[in-house]
């Protein structure tokens, strides 16, 4: 058992930095929103819902829902500031229907959020009842923003290339679900198992496709993309995702 134990906390501290690793990669994205004082035709919903997708996380993660899931917060909790901290530099830099979009987004997930905590301290008694219903509503979530990875996948089909689907993100992706995949089966947790599950399945398929497409993309027009690269979200997802590339980062499961 404490071999178990340990090999679990292991695997989830080096998910724990993966994880991390999406969570900025959309950092020059923003970066460049910094330097150009405008958001542009940047889109903000993807980060926006993985404020809630975090938020969902951290209270599963939290011992009166979730015993011993203390990795799960931390990732999350971290992934959460992260996304609240693009959303700042998004509404700085972005005109005034831009910003109402955002606000009204958050409050629905924020009214959202608390129905569910309500709903799971005041009429669910036990962690096994309260781990059952928060956690198939961050399986949703999580399932929901696998649309993203989709749209990108089919683009990289039709067109037989692979320039928007960058190869070190599709690898990343499939070590986040891979790794949180072997966390949730070291002691068996439904709840991580199916959206890491999927989200390793997901990397898996994009791995593919790249090394099947590779050799067919044409790289000659990749400094005409560079600019608009810098002006939209690396997703088309999530991501938006896709092109973004952000959002399937962001899709981290955990």
């Amino acid at each position: 058992m404490g071999s178990a134990e340990t090999a679990r906390n292991v695997v989830g501290i080096v998910g724990n930095v993966i994880s991390l690793f999406l969570f900025l990669s959309p950092l020059p994205t923003f970066y460049n929103i910094w330097k150009a004082k405008s958001v542009q035709s940047f889109k903000p919903d993807p980060y926006v819902a993985t404020v809630l997708n975090c938020a969902m996380w951290v209270f599963y993660g939290m011992p009166f829902v979730h015993p011993d899931s203390i990795l799960v917060v931390t990732i999350n909790g971290a992934g959460l500031i992260i996304e609240l901290f693009y959303l700042a530099i998004f509404f700085i830099y972005s005109d005034w229907p831009k910003r109402r979009k955002v606000i009204i987004f958050l409050l629905v997930e924020l009214v959202f959020f608390a129905v569910i905590v309500l709903v799971t301290l005041m009429f669910l008694h036990g962690t096994k009842s309260r781990s059952m219903l928060v956690g198939l509503v961050c399986i949703v979530f999580n399932i929901l923003m696998y649309a993203s990875p989709l749209t990108v996948m089919k683009q990289v089909i039709k067109t037989k290339s692979v320039k928007f689907m960058p190869f070190y993100l599709s690898l990343a992706n499939f070590a986040n679900g891979l790794n949180w995949l072997t966390y949730a089966l070291i002691k068996i947790d439904p709840y991580l198992l199916v959206p890491n599950g999927l989200g390793a399945l997901s990397g898996l398929v994009q791995l593919i496709l790249y090394a099947t497409y590779y050799r067919t993309t044409n790289w000659d027009d990749d400094n005409d993309n560079i600019t608009q690269s810098k002006t939209q979200p690396e997703t088309t997802t999530h991501n938006d995702n896709i092109p973004k590339s952000e959002i399937q980062l962001q899709k981290h499961d955990v």
